[in-house]
């Protein structure tokens, strides 16, 4: 079990309270999963209070032993009820804080209400996009963690060559293609912080399923099993000829990296093809345009206008009618992080550190989608691809 250094959780917590201080804020408090495990190495129930200088504390209400095994930081103590915080801050010499920041984007209403009685005369804000911004930047430690899960997408990536076939149904194929990354350590599942936003290591689909839209905010959908989930795998039979698309996250030690690839039994038609390396063409564009410094929303309008130019206006992430306004975002610890190389961004710059999930898609209903997806970080030295599969189409015999 690889846990998260102390020097890691010291620096993300001293970010965070440098952004705070900027903001106001006394405290932040933080409960959601991802955010714990970021900022404690655990996701242990509890609540993590981190002051706007000072020594953050780790308040566990279960399991305690165990989180003072996984997390680094100095102060992890047990307790039993939210009731009891005021009187262990105060314990700890926390000042009662006047301006307090929550996860507000998730945080359930209950939870919130609680706060409120706790400190009544407090000033409740949204800490989310402080917490996002300190994520957004990854360190050398996370890269590599990255890294790691890009191994294991090119794991999933050459079993897929070995295993698709006519006949098979895309569940038959998401199973294998699961099986592979779950024994080279995957977690099985995939965080999301968007509200009502699951996903099981990705979308598997082929042909006209793989133009089926969903609930879900991605240009891609698929029926799935059920309604009960409503997207994915389904037991559709692959036919010759016919694109199958296969988007899978991997996922090593929480983090991840995101790929897509397009398979087929036999060529597919002419129509296909040519968007294929249409989408190659994009994803070329952004990577001789990104700079450190431009704007997300400056990027994504480079690319979706080159999209449009080629003539997918209603067909480019997602069919028509169901088309998102984004073509990548960012990667971490969630699949939904900051950047997002989306409409409407254009006042957030690209900067070193960033790592994000560059996706071009097309879907074309009655035919299916097509489409890549890589995964890439800004160093210092420029654009750096994780991700390394060949992004050829696979036309198995």
């Amino acid at each position: 079990m690889r846990l998260t250094p102390a020097t890691e959780l010291e620096y993300r917590c001293k970010k965070l309270q440098e952004l705070m201080i900027s903001a106001d804020l006394d405290a932040v408090i933080i409960v959601q999963n991802a955010d714990l495990f970021y900022f404690t190495g655990t996701v242990q129930s509890g609540n993590l209070y981190v002051p706007a200088s000072g020594q953050p504390l780790f308040m566990v209400r279960k399991e305690a032993g165990r989180a003072r095994m996984e997390c680094g930081l100095k102060e992890v103590i047990a307790f039993r009820s939210q009731k009891d915080i005021p009187a262990i801050l105060a314990q700890y010499g926390h000042p009662e804080p006047k301006r307090i920041g929550l996860e507000l984007d998730i945080l359930p209403v209950n939870f919130f209400e609680r706060y409120r009685t706790l400190y009544p005369n407090a000033v409740f804000s949204d800490a989310t996009p402080l917490v996002r911004t300190v994520r957004m930047i990854k360190s050398h430690y996370e890269i590599h963690l990255m890294k790691d899960a890009a191994d294991q997408v090119d794991l999933v990536f050459r079993r897929a060559k070995e295993i698709i076939r006519v006949g098979m149904t895309d569940l038959d194929v998401a199973a294998e293609l699961e099986y592979t990354a779950r024994k080279s350590g995957h977690q099985g599942l995939i965080r999301m912080r968007s509200f009502n936003s699951d996903l099981f290591y990705g979308q598997i689909f082929s042909g006209t399923d793989s133009a089926v839209p969903s609930y879900q905010d991605t240009p891609l959908g698929g029926l799935g099993l059920n309604t009960s989930f409503g997207q994915g795998a389904g037991l559709k039979r692959i036919e010759p000829n016919e694109p199958i698309l296969i988007d899978f996250a991997g996922c090593v030690d929480g983090y991840l990296s995101d790929q897509t690839r397009v398979f087929s039994v036999g060529p597919i038609s002419d129509r296909l093809r040519k968007a294929y390396d249409d989408m190659l063409d994009i994803q070329a564009l952004m990577m001789r345009t990104i700079e450190v410094g431009m704007s997300w929303g400056e990027l994504y309008t480079v690319c979706y206008t080159h999209a449009v130019d080629m003539g997918y206006a209603d067909s480019f992430m997602g069919a028509k009618g169901s088309q998102v306004s984004f073509i990548g975002h960012g990667l971490g610890v969630e699949i939904d992080e900051y950047p997002f190389i989306a409409r409407g961004f254009d006042h957030m710059p690209l900067e070193v550190g960033m790592a994000f999930a560059f996706e071009p898609k097309v879907v074309f209903p009655g035919d299916g989608a097509i489409g890549i997806e890589n995964t890439f970080y800004l160093s210092n030295e420029g654009l750096k691809r994780l991700t390394h599969s060949s992004d050829e189409l696979v036309i198995l015999g």
